[in-house]
């Protein structure tokens, strides 16, 4: 048993052919480089993985439900196959502008309704007024 483990060590050792692929033969230059082996492997690969990818996309596809909605698919098309966002679009001056005079017409009434609201406050608050002037405090009588 310990000379068959010599034995291949030194197979191991010993320098060995090593075998080449062939080159393109002289009559088929025209067709460019021969595809070796290794080539050949990388291709499929390559090729099988987009077989499964479209065969994933294409299931994905045929258990849809048509019944989804995404607020954003109003706002989305496709051009070319290519999805893009084909809403939103700008809105003209006349627009703009009336919507900008509405903002400020609401501005104001809401100023308006507050002015109305602190005057009603302080007509509330004339038993501090007269504390304030310098009166006699034992004079003014406040019923709760």
């Amino acid at each position: 048993r310990r000379r068959e483990q010599v034995m291949s060590s030194i197979r191991n050792a010993v320098k060995r052919k090593t075998h080449k692929e062939r080159a393109q033969p002289a009559s088929r230059k025209r067709f460019g480089l021969l595809e070796k082996h290794k080539d050949y492997v990388l291709r499929a690969r390559d090729h099988n993985l987009k077989k499964k990818r479209l065969q994933a996309l294409q299931e994905k596809a045929a258990f849809r439900n048509p019944d989804e909605f995404y607020f954003k698919m109003q706002n989305m098309g496709t051009k070319g196959g290519v999805h893009t966002n084909v809403g939103g679009e700008s809105l003209d001056m006349e627009t703009a502008l009336l919507l900008k005079s509405q903002d400020l017409n609401y501005i104001e009434m809401k100023k308006r309704v507050d002015e109305r609201k602190i005057e009603r406050l302080e007509a509330s608050l004339h038993a501090i007024g007269a504390a304030e002037a310098g009166g006699r405090m034992n004079q003014h009588t406040l019923f709760f």
